[in-house]
């Protein structure tokens, strides 16, 4: 599966940004799939991952109530909309498809990376 994610940009504390992760190559369908961040001088962290249908979700804390993960399967695409970003939300986001039918234990392909950065 080869990933390509569009999406981030720069926007003030309290706003929105739809990132796109759109698949192509091998099965998508039956791949579970999801958001990692990234800061300099940190580890990778999970944001969101969904399964192959779209039928289980799971967030991390610090994004639960602000972010939702989607995908639209007939699009070979997976989204996540961002709400309420806040300064700490800045990083690089990948997505990634799972070698399973859940995100996202198992990473098998991963994005190029979108560049998020939220102003105080």
């Amino acid at each position: 599966v080869q990933l390509q994610a569009s999406g981030g940009g720069v926007v003030q504390a309290g706003g929105s940004l739809r990132l796109s992760c759109a698949a192509s190559g091998r099965i998508f369908s039956n791949n579970g799939m999801g958001w990692f961040r990234q800061t300099p001088g940190k580890e990778r962290e999970l944001v969101a991952g969904i399964s192959w249908n779209g039928g289980i979700t799971s967030y991390a804390d610090a994004v639960k109530g602000r972010f939702t993960i989607s995908r639209d399967r007939a699009k070979n695409t997976v989204y996540l909309r961002m709400n309420s970003l806040k300064p700490e939300d800045t990083a690089v986001y990948y997505c990634v498809a799972d070698r399973r039918a859940m995100c996202c234990g198992s990473p098998q392909s991963w994005g190029q990376g979108t560049q998020v950065t939220v102003s105080s």
